[in-house]
């Protein structure tokens, strides 16, 4: 078996593969300070409740845009699980074709995301979405050519930023209102981040048919906690809440296997 962990600004996002079968996910905050040793016994136990024998994890696979929170992991998987864990990192092997100048400033997630979606839509344009503490956009090419991309706040750091920043607006529960137009400022505060986030997305998957793919059809791929409030809007062809951990597992497979049996060029 193989532990996935997808370690995010808010979040540790953790799942449990059996050859291509994902047995379990699971979530833990990344906010709080937490040791290695608390990290290892939180898995160690997470794993045991769920039925999964500790001596059936053969391999830890990692990606992680948390330097401090990479080091504890690191030290938590080789002293729990006696792993030397494969870190998801500009450098590694990846069959993507990938710029040297984009290459080293990809995030782990961004690059996992990416890969995983090109393994399940081979020979497609690509618009992968991630909605997280920020929204990332990564456009890939049917040959595996990574085209660029966009960084945006995701909507709770929107929200955070306007109760943080002004005196009287409330924190407010993030929901797909009806419509619009509002009347209260809770109500309002929710129209704005959602139709706003709405607005964003269609601006940049024009933008990106535009400027990217020249007009070619291509697939948007949607992964992330708030994706789905957005699926009824129907700008996304598909939505895989499993994303980044199918990439990391695909790119901690990739890094496995024999060199004379990879084709693709290296991420640089």
């Amino acid at each position: 078996m193989l532990l996935t962990l997808d370690i995010g600004n808010t979040q540790i996002f953790a799942g449990v593969f059996a050859k291509e079968d994902l047995l379990l996910r699971f979530r833990k905050t990344s906010k709080n300070i937490f040791t290695s040793d608390e990290l290892g016994l939180f898995l160690r136990l997470i794993l045991r409740e769920n039925g999964i024998n500790l001596a059936d994890i053969k391999d830890v696979a990692v990606s992680s845009v948390v330097p401090d929170v990479s080091r504890t992991a690191a030290i938590a998987c080789e002293r729990y699980f006696a792993k030397d864990p494969f870190f998801v990192r500009a450098g590694i092997k990846t069959g993507l074709k990938i710029n040297t100048a984009y290459g080293q400033k990809l995030g782990a997630d961004r690059l996992a995301d990416v890969a995983a979606a090109q393994k399940a839509f081979p020979g497609e344009n690509l618009l992968v979405i991630d909605f997280g503490t920020a929204n990332t956009y990564d456009a890939l090419s049917k040959d595996k050519e990574y085209k660029g991309g966009a960084i945006t706040p995701g909507l709770g750091t929107g929200l955070k930023a306007l109760c943080q920043h002004t005196a009287l607006l409330p924190k407010v529960e993030i929901i797909r209102p009806e419509k619009a137009a509002a009347l209260s400022t809770e109500t309002q505060m929710q129209s704005g981040l959602y139709y706003g986030q709405l607005g964003e997305i269609k601006e940049f998957i024009y933008r990106f048919k535009r400027e990217v793919f020249a007009g070619e059809t291509f697939r948007v791929v949607a992964t992330g906690g708030f994706a789905r409030m957005f699926e009824a809007e129907k700008v996304f062809d598909v939505y895989d809440p499993d994303l980044v951990l199918r990439g990391i597992k695909v790119l901690w497979k990739y890094n496995q296997m024999p060199e004379k049996r990879k084709g693709g060029p290296r991420a640089r």
